[in-house]
């Protein structure tokens, strides 16, 4: 026979000061569409992701450094931030304005994530099945 004992009695809720806003940055910003991009410098070897609201404030990033545009795409800062996070997880170290050291693990990281790298620095591997019949 077991001697178990039951206990009755109630939990209590123990209140927290955790705040969500402060780890999560839930503004409307973050979900305006505009442009993400890639940008490569030939000087420092060297990559910017970043987004812009319009073309136009791409051109006059392009046009303030000596920068060269590898691609871009429609986006949003939701998708900048989603990659600034997960290349961080990655162990991918990356100085303020988010530049990072080019590398072919880094462009294939971004490949793999969706992010436009264009095709003039990386050039993705193409896998070919061949079939053999008998």
């Amino acid at each position: 026979m077991n001697n178990r004992k039951i206990i009755k009695g109630y939990k209590t809720l123990i209140s927290s000061r955790f705040n969500v806003d402060t780890y999560v940055d839930t503004s409307i910003d973050k979900f305006k569409d505009g442009i993400i991009y890639t940008l490569y410098s030939d000087k420092f070897d060297s990559l910017k992701v970043g987004f812009a609201e319009n073309k136009k404030v791409l051109e006059k990033k392009l046009s303030s450094e000596t920068l060269i545009l590898l691609e871009m795409r429609k986006g949003n800062k939701k998708d900048l931030f989603l990659l600034i996070i997960t290349l961080k997880e990655l162990g991918i170290k990356y100085s303020e304005n988010f530049y990072f050291k080019y590398s072919s693990s880094l462009m294939r990281h971004l490949s793999t994530l969706g992010w436009p790298v264009g095709r003039s620095l990386y050039k993705q591997r193409k896998i070919k099945k061949e079939l053999v019949c008998a």
